[in-house]
């Protein structure tokens, strides 16, 4: 009769997981898990360490000397500007921080590099290129007669610029404009020179640079002169050629500096004097005019008034009048005297009528002669005026070309004297680097460095030791933790049992108190949640090969049924390697091949174990092929009657690994406990055991990881606490 249990309960199922992880369904922390693994694999780590400390400290030891030189040098921030016109050129660089980035650059520059080994004579020194360990089989270096060829020299140059390159280092100081050339060789004078070289032929390339600049800003404005130049001689010569055609003279400028004044047409300059002089002869002929009106009205005029010969005659004539007046008092007109003064202040008279009718002539003469004046003058500026109009519209053209004269000039000026400026610059170095402490010679070696290189070697040794570690953790197929009997097999955990050392495991259960004891009654307890009817009637206990621990499995598991008040009997299944005799102290004479080979008094193939409380079968005498034996019906017979008359049924099965016998047992029990050695056993491998009793229909209740030692689980501790709770030592 083949018992096939019904599913497992909820609660067993709940109850296994909590007996497979220790930390109580919760995923251990990665902290702890690499914890373990360090202290798993601890003497791979501390071997992979000392081994690379070792090399480490050998290798410092055997590495040539090489000595560093300093030479600190000053970069100024400088802003070259070839001409003061904006748009000509921009500025080098838009921050401080460009042009700091490019001078780092241009000290580990190639053609610097090249340039000191040409200076110290590198390029054809045999011992230079030895010193470095340059390969001498190149075809530059080639010796014919004991000396270099010519023709690899420029070769030769480059391969040593590259040498010099890769032992130099350019280490700015932070937050200031000193930066260190930090040279590097096995020779500590060598390495002096080099460091000394280098700031100085920076410092010669930047003032070559410098001079360059101003060269080819020369060069620049020169061509630019030349242009601009020309551009002004053909300027000039339409205006002048425009200016003959058209009959414009304009009068030279006078004056200098803010005084100078600005060129005028003739015409122009004409107009203005012409209408100066006629506003003069307006104004004379309004005076003029004036006279001639009061002349004209039969009075003094102020000309009469002001005339010699008139202011003359009439004082004589009043004189006379004075006179003739008293005559008149005592005499008659006819007086002779009297006629005498008469006839004088008549001729008076006469002559004052003259004098004034030739004033009044003279003042009417002026009125005309300045109304003609006038009346000329303004002839003449209102045919200036037309001409001057016309000279304007002929002058838009002329304007034009006269300011295209004056642009032209302005800027030749202006180039003429940023081109003497850069002449008198361009003998002049100034130069924006300085050596601030040149490099002296090393006292004691840069490198190597002993305690750096035991360091790195420590770092180096450490994470090849982890690196070692997690790959072995990741190789190792072996069941360590009771949680990786369900992760990795997909097997219920009944429970762990600790190894034993220095006692036999039937000494051990003997001992109620001891570990062995402890871990299987959690199995039993376990067991009990496997069917509905607790612990199956029937099991089988088996491994994938042999010496895991089934046989002590399949003993202890009945001693516990029976210290349980069960009636128990244990079964030695495998014929081929009987070992429950050995418990019993008995012989393997009569047994399970017996049953299967027709005997039927079941008494007679049992023997008692008193000590541990059940009774045992031993294996029988071994069959030829103990595989027949079990193929037929009588092993499920025998099931059947036992179970008649004992509660439960423990049967020690053969390995499942290369036998047919353990499925044919696990078939007719109605379950099988599965014992999977702790570090013993690849976890592939029982999977492949695993995949054949379910082939053959067996019900696996589970697994037991058996000779478990907790100091080597990947939890690292937690499951010392259960099998030593308790107990007092001493």
């Amino acid at each position: 009769m083949n018992h096939v249990s019904s599913p497992l309960r909820p609660s067993m199922s709940l109850d296994t997981s909590l007996i497979a992880s220790p930390s109580g369904g919760e995923a251990m922390p990665i902290i702890r898990q690499y914890l373990r693994m360090a202290r798993r694999w601890r003497y791979v780590i501390l071997g992979a360490i000392t081994t690379c400390v070792i090399l480490g400290l050998v290798i410092t030891l055997l590495m040539t000397p090489k000595y560093t030189a300093i030479a600190t040098i000053e970069i100024s921030r400088e802003s070259s500007q070839v001409t003061n016109f904006q748009g000509v050129e921009r500025e080098t660089s838009v921050a401080d921080q460009e042009f700091y980035q490019t001078q780092y650059g241009l000290l580990q520059s190639r053609m610097l590099a090249e340039r000191v080994a040409t200076q110290l004579r590198l390029i054809d020194d045999k011992s230079f290129f030895q010193l470095f360990g340059v390969n001498q089989n190149k075809p530059a270096l080639q010796e014919v007669n004991g000396r270099y060829t010519a023709a690899g020299r420029q070769e030769r140059q480059r391969i040593a610029g590259e040498v010099l390159l890769k032992n130099v280092t350019i280490e700015p100081t932070r937050l200031s404009r000193l930066v260190a050339i930090r040279f590097t060789s096995p020779d500590r004078v060598f390495s002096q020179r080099v460091a000394n070289a280098w700031a100085e032929n920076f410092i010669q390339t930047n003032l070559e640079r410098k001079v360059q600049a101003t060269s080819y800003g020369r060069n620049l404005l020169q061509r630019e002169l030349t242009q601009v130049k020309e551009r002004l001689d053909e300027s000039q010569r339409e205006l002048v050629n425009y200016a003959e055609q058209q009959r414009i003279i304009n009068l030279p400028a006078q004056g200098a500096g803010a005084n100078q004044t600005a060129e005028r047409s003739i015409v122009a300059d004409e107009l203005a004097s012409l209408n100066t002089a006629l506003a003069d002869a307006t104004a004379e002929r309004i005076a003029a005019e004036a006279r001639f009106r009061e002349a004209g009205r039969g009075g003094q005029s102020s000309e009469a008034l002001r005339n010699q010969a008139i202011n003359t005659l009439r004082p004589r004539r009043a004189e006379l009048a004075a006179e003739y007046q008293k005559l008149m008092v005592q005499f008659e007109p006819d007086y002779p005297p009297a006629r005498a003064i008469q006839s004088q202040i008549a001729q008076l008279d006469r002559s004052i009528a003259r004098e004034e009718s030739r004033v009044s002539g003279s003042v009417e003469a002026e009125f005309r002669q300045a109304s003609e004046r006038e009346a000329e003058l303004r002839k003449r500026v209102e045919g200036l005026k037309s001409s001057y109009l016309d000279l304007r519209r002929r002058s838009i053209q002329y304007n034009i070309y006269q300011q295209e004269v004056d642009t032209n000039r302005v800027l030749y000026d202006g180039l003429l004297q940023r081109f003497k400026e850069i002449g008198v610059a361009g003998g002049v170095g100034v130069n924006n680097i300085a050596v601030v402490d040149p490099a002296d010679i090393p006292q004691k070696p840069s490198s190597p460095r002993l305690l750096i290189n035991l360091l790195i070697s420590l770092l180096i040794g450490f994470i090849t030791g982890a690196l070692l570690a997690f790959v072995l953790e990741q190789m190792d197929e072996a069941i360590a933790d009771p949680s990786e009997v369900e992760r990795r097999l997909g097997l219920p955990l009944l429970g762990s049992v600790p190894k034993v050392e220095g006692t036999e495991p039937r000494d051990a259960l003997l001992d109620r108190k001891s570990d062995l004891v402890d871990a299987y009654l959690a199995i039993q307890t376990s067991l009990g949640f496997t069917t509905e009817h607790g612990v199956p009637r029937s099991l089988a206990v088996t491994s994938t090969r042999p010496a895991e621990g089934k046989s002590t499995t399949s003993l202890a598991v009945a001693t516990m049924l029976a210290r349980a008040q069960k009636k128990v009997i244990l079964i030695d299944g495998d014929m081929r390697s009987p070992s429950i005799h050995h418990l019993g102290n008995v012989g393997h004479d009569y047994g399970l091949s017996n049953f299967l080979s027709g005997q039927d008094n079941i008494e007679q193939l049992t023997f008692e174990m008193k000590d541990l409380g059940f009774v045992a079968m031993s294996a029988g005498p071994i069959p030829p092929n103990a595989a027949e034996l079990l193929t037929g019906h009588r092993l499920q017979h025998l099931i059947s009657r036992l179970l008649e008359s004992y509660d439960h049924v423990v049967i020690d099965s053969p390995p499942v690994m290369g036998l047919a016998d353990a499925p044919l047992i696990a078939s007719r029990v109605e379950g099988v406990i599965y014992a999977i050695e702790s570090h013993g056993i690849r976890s592939s491998l029982v999977k492949t055991a695993l995949q054949r009793l379910i082939a053959s229909n067996a019900h696996i209740l589970g697994g037991v990881l058996t000779k478990f030692e907790a100091r080597k689980a990947h939890y690292g501790y937690g499951y010392e606490y259960g099998y030593g709770y308790g107990r007092e030592k001493g």
